[in-house]
Formats: structure tokens, C-alpha cells, sequence
């Protein structure tokens, strides 16, 4: 009944989507099984992509010929460029999305195209033979050959809903959870572990008295996440900001003794940065209100998302405590939130191409390894999809290192340092991060996704060589430009700035705090002249290059410093017991995780300076 497939991707949330796509696009006969053909792509919590540093992986996503942030431009509702006071560095593009219709735009996406099939099956097994994967078997006994297998199950393996005291088998509200995947690795020599997350209560948005909320409108100049020509959104919904109280606090209190979270049922361990509302105000006492997001689900709907509402306290609890916020006391619940368990694996049993280490040519992707997040997800499915693609072709895998990419900086920390709890990205967590910003992604990653053949490319590089050729006149016309005290002290009195007493180059003004391109252009028209031209993403490029040189400059000479040791191979086959340099501990991480290079060990927690100069001297260094 079926042929043998390139990749067979399990599972058609974030990341099964990417994975699928990006292994067609390179060339790969692909087979997506879900469960459902009705969720693909369903924003199971938040309808939106992006945020700090969330946004920078779907703008990574997108330069590497992924999918997200087309989906993303196409059916956004609102957008808005978070941090913008600070440094360029942080920057960060977030989009709310019309729920339905993003799930909608990659469902039209995937069937149109020609290297994607699709089965709506429960995938209960996987075929394995000498240390190999071969296919999958369905819940109705069908055996699908595959040369690989993306394994994307989400929060679906052996997942258990919590509503207060009530507890059912579940991987979304209203869907069953997988089963037979987690007792057959384990079996093979996986270790599995147990995580939770939550979701928040759907609301009537009729019944919100919107006008004692605070509106958050999206940019007046909103901006997109694709590098190709997607819309730009014509119109956008607001988003409101309402608060709790110690009313709300007590009211939910009264549920406590009735909450998994606090009478043991859940085992698992919950997002540390997006903790329940009961977990805020038992960990946050002192604080006598929080902040709650009160955000559209779409333009021809009137359900809406109340982020930082997470929970799992009984129904009854969590419609009393919604009903004590100022602005929703009429409000009506579509339905109640609600806590999810579920099986995961550690990701240190993985290579840094995300194939697993007991079982050749089987990939995990998205939140089986530990992630929480659209963007996390998304990111790991592409990686996974591209390197299962090269697993067939015998070509060697793909990697993106730390200084190339939050992607690197994710799958490095995952494999690398582990994680007990779920996994989510920040600007802090990458040391790089003047060189990782949301405007560069394009050169960063376009030309590798073009030298791995990824489809439709040749565009997408001409945008690339336009962009970086843009910059270059721009930054030629600054650095040669005089400017007169005239033509700028008025402008430069209204920032506080001290005037010129001499002519100076455009560049040298370009370079002070508060004085910006935009703003310069608007009183030297031979600027403005020579930007006329190009868009704001190019122009936008070209002054963050220049402000921001010395920065990038002694962090690119940090990298290549740290290159050097990630180039320094270390044997497959070395026994570190015998090194007795080495402390106890650096020993058993070491042995346990294999580290390929002598960068890759020094990130291992445990592994001390001291032990990578043993590391060093017995490689010859």
C-alpha cells in the first residue's frame, strides 16, 4: 500500500510542519502522519509567533527557507517590535495571528506540495532493525517503510489532562493521547521523563467591558517576519492589558486544596518563565496584582485568549476568579484551562543534528526533547527535517554553531547542558547576541540554506546581495559626508546633545546616543537623497553595521577565538576514566555524552576549565 518513504514525519504541529517542508524543499519524498488532519498547525495555546528572542528564531526560520514566517505575515491580526528602547541587539518582532487562518495557510502550504503526503493515523511503534529505524507502524497495524523518522509529538505522548480534581488521557483538549512510542524507546535504551504545561481559559469577548482596559495597539509602521515580499498587514486589532487583585488572588486561593498542582497529582515539571496563575500567586506573595494579556483570537471571531491566565484549578474556581478582574465581572467562558503532563527525553541522547544516538536515522524535533514554544519547536523541525534529508542522501549533517544562530544556541544548550524543565529561548541565553540580531538574519543563514539546495533560494539570494550592496552606499555616503554645525545644532539642542563647533563626518554624529538615521534624513536632504532608494529593512541594516561595528567586531574575535576549540575534534572511542587529570565529575558527564569537539565539552555543566586543559594537552594542545 505505500512506498518507501525519504522521511516520515510524525506529528503536524510547529515542528512536524517545518520538518516536512524543509526535507521536501530539498528533495526528499516525505509522508506526514497525524492524528488529525483537522489540527495541523493548531496554535494549541497563544495565537501568536515571536517575541524576545522568539522572534529572531522565526526570522532565523524563515532565512533558512522555512515556513513560519511567511504563515505568520499572511495571517497576523497585529504586529509589534518589542524592546525598541534598548539596544538593537534585543530587538524583538511579535505577531498576534488569526488563529483559524494560520492553521489554514501551512494546511494550503503543505498539500501544495508535490513531494508531501499525508495519513491520519495514530503512530504507535516504530520499525527498528540493527540499531536502525525503517518506518513506523500505526495504530491500525499498517507498516509504513521510511529510510528516516521524525518523531514530533508534542505534548501528545502518554499526555494526561488536569482540571482541577478531574484527570482524563489526552495530548490537546478534545484529542487522545499517543501511546506505544514511549514504552517502545524505552525499551530500546531511552530514558524518558515527564513535563507539564498549561493553557489559560477562552473568553467571550462580547462580554468584555473593554473600555476600562488598557489598549495595546500593534506599531504604526507594523513590520513583518518574512525576508520575502509577504503583506504587510492594512489594518490591526487592539490587544488590552487587565490586571488582577487580592480579590482575584483569594478567590483562587479557595481552590487550592483542589489543584494537581499543589496536591501532588502532577509529577511533572512546568515552564519556569510562564508559570500558572495559582503558581504566581503562591511563589509572588508580596505582590497584590499581575499583569493579564487580553488578546484576539482572529478577525471574524469573538473568542479571546487571556495570556497569563494559565490554569489548572477547578472550572468553577477559574470562572469565579475571571469574573473578579475589573472589566470582565460580566465575562462568559468558552472553556476552562487546563494542565497537560506528558512524556518527553532528555535531550543529551541526541546529536547536535538531532538524531538520536541509540537509533540511526531517527530524529526528535519540538517539545520530546524538552522544549515549550511555537518558535522552539518550529526551529528544532526544520534542523531535523534538513538533517534526516542529508541522513538518506549520506551526506554529512548539518550544524549551526552558537555564533551562527539562536537555533545553534538552543539545539547546543539542549544537547549539551540538558534541561529538567521546559525549555524556552531568551536574548540572554546566547553570548553572541549583537551578532544574532532579528535584522541580519538573512545574511547570516540565507547563503547556507542555498549551498544545501534548499528550493526557491535564487530570489532569495538576489534579496540577500541587494540588501548587503544597499548598505555598502549607505555606509560609503556617511563615512565620506561632511556635516556643517549649521545644519545640525538646532537638532542636535532639542536632544540635549552638545552641538558641533566644527564640521565633522556624518558618521562621527551617527555614532551618539538618540541620533538616528531616520531622523538625520529629515534635515540633510543629500541623505535622505541617497536612502530615497532602498526600504527600511536595508536602511535600518546599514545603521545598526555602523553604530554598532566596535561591538560586532570584538564579539566576531570572541568567536573566532571560541572556534578554535570547536574545531578541535575529540575521539569517538576515548575512555575518560583514564585521564586522570580529569575530575570525577567530568568523567561521568563526559563518558555519558560524548562530546565531538573540545568546544562542545567545555559547554557541558560539570566540565570545568581545569578539565579541558587535561582535554587540551592530551590532544597535543
Amino acid at each position: 500500500m505505500f512506498d518507501t518513504y525519504d522521511v516520515i514525519v510524525v506529528g503536524a504541529g510547529h515542528a512536524g510542519c517545518e520538518a516536512a517542508v524543509a526535507a521536501a524543499n530539498l528533495g526528499s519524498r516525505v509522508l506526514l502522519v497525524t492524528m488529525n488532519m483537522q489540527t495541523i498547525a493548531q496554535m494549541s495555546c497563544n495565537p501568536a509567533m515571536g517575541g524576545v528572542a522568539k522572534g529572531q528564531i522565526v526570522r532565523e526560520i524563515d532565512a533558512l527557507g522555512g515556513y513560519s514566517g511567511i504563515v505568520t505575515d499572511r495571517t497576523m491580526v497585529q504586529f509589534r517590535l518589542l524592546n525598541r528602547s534598548k539596544g538593537p541587539a534585543m530587538w524583538s518582532p511579535r505577531a498576534q495571528s488569526d488563529r483559524q487562518r494560520f492553521a489554514e495557510t501551512w494546511r494550503s502550504l503543505l498539500e501544495a506540495h508535490p513531494r508531501i503526503d499525508f495519513w491520519q493515523d495514530m503512530v504507535k511503534g516504530l520499525l527498528v532493525r540493527d540499531g536502525r529505524v525503517h518506518g513506523v507502524v500505526t495504530g491500525m497495524g499498517l507498516e509504513i517503510p521510511g529510510r528516516s523518522v521524525v518523531l514530533t509529538n508534542g505534548t501528545f505522548l502518554n499526555g494526561v489532562i488536569h482540571i482541577g480534581e478531574k484527570q482524563f488521557g489526552g495530548g490537546r483538549a478534545g484529542e487522545k493521547a499517543a501511546t506505544g512510542i514511549t514504552e517502545q524507546l524505552v525499551a530500546l535504551g531511552f530514558e524518558s521523563g515527564r513535563m507539564k504545561t498549561g493553557t489559560p481559559p477562552r473568553l467571550d469577548g462580547r462580554t468584555i467591558d473593554y473600555s476600562v482596559l488598557e489598549v495595546q495597539p500593534g506599531d504604526d509602521l507594523p513590520g513583518r517576519f518574512s525576508y520575502t515580499e509577504t503583506p504587510l498587514p492594512e489594518r490591526q486589532l487592539p490587544c488590552h492589558i487587565a490586571y488582577t487583585s487580592p480579590d482575584v488572588h483569594d478567590t483562587l486561593r479557595e481552590g487550592f486544596d483542589r489543584s494537581p498542582m499543589f496536591n501532588g497529582r502532577i509529577q511533572g515539571l512546568g515552564p519556569r518563565y510562564c508559570p500558572s496563575i495559582e503558581d504566581k500567586i503562591d511563589r509572588f506573595a508580596d505582590r497584590d496584582r499581575h499583569q493579564l494579556f487580553i488578546e484576539p483570537e482572529g478577525w471574524n471571531t469573538c473568542e479571546v485568549y487571556v495570556n497569563g491566565f494559565s490554569s489548572s484549578l477547578p472550572e468553577d474556581v477559574q470562572y469565579k476568579a475571571i469574573r473578579r478582574v475589573r472589566g470582565l465581572e460580566q465575562v462568559k467562558m468558552f472553556r476552562p484551562g487546563y494542565a497537560i503532563e506528558y512524556d518527553f527525553f532528555p535531550p543529551h541522547q541526541l546529536e547536535l543534528s538531532l538524531e538520536t544516538r541509540q537509533v540511526k536515522s531517527l530524529f526528535f524535533a519540538g517539545q520530546i526533547n524538552g522544549t515549550t514554544g511555537y518558535e522552539e519547536a518550529a526551529c528544532q523541525g526544520l534542523m531535523a527535517g534538513i538533517n534526516a534529508h542529508r541522513a538518506v542522501a549520506g551526506e554529512e549533517p548539518f550544524l549551526l554553531r552558537r555564533s551562527d544562530a539562536y537555533i545553534g544556541v538552543l539545539i547546543d544548550d539542549l544537547v549539551n547542558k540538558g534541561t529538567n524543565e521546559p525549555y524556552r529561548m531568551f536574548t540572554s541565553r546566547a553570548e553572541f547576541r549583537i551578532l544574532l540580531r532579528q535584522d541580519n538574519a538573512d545574511v547570516r543563514l540565507t547563503p547556507l540554506a542555498a549551498a544545501l539546495g534548499m528550493q526557491d533560494m535564487t530570489s532569495r539570494m538576489d534579496r540577500v546581495r541587494a540588501k548587503e550592496e544597499g548598505a555598502a552606499v549607505i555606509s560609503r555616503f556617511v563615512r565620506d559626508y561632511s556635516v556643517e554645525p549649521g545644519q545640525v545644532n538646532a537638532f542636535l539642542e532639542g536632544l540635549d546633545s552638545a552641538p558641533l563647533t566644527q564640521r565633522v563626518k556624518l558618521y562621527s554624529l551617527l555614532l551618539r546616543p538618540h541620533v538616528g538615521m531616520d531622523d538625520l534624513r529629515k534635515i540633510l536632504p543629500p541623505l535622505d537623497e541617497v536612502l530615497n532608494p532602498f526600504d527600511r529593512e536595508i536602511t535600518e541594516y546599514a545603521e545598526i553595521s555602523m553604530k554598532y561595528e566596535g561591538y560586532i567586531r570584538r564579539e566576531q574575535e570572541m568567536v573566532d577565538k571560541m572556534n578554535r576549540l570547536e574545531d578541535l575534534g575529540l575521539p569517538d572511542q576515548l575512555d575518560y576514566h583514564q585521564l586522570s587529570g580529569l575530575s570525577k565529575e567530568a568523567r561521568e558527564k563526559l563518558s555519558r555524552q560524548r562530546p565531538r569537539t573540545i568546544g562542545q565539552a567545555s559547554r557541558i555543566s560539570g566540565v570545568s576549565p581545569a578539565d579541558i586543559s587535561v582535554l587540551l594537552i592530551h590532544q597535543g594542545r
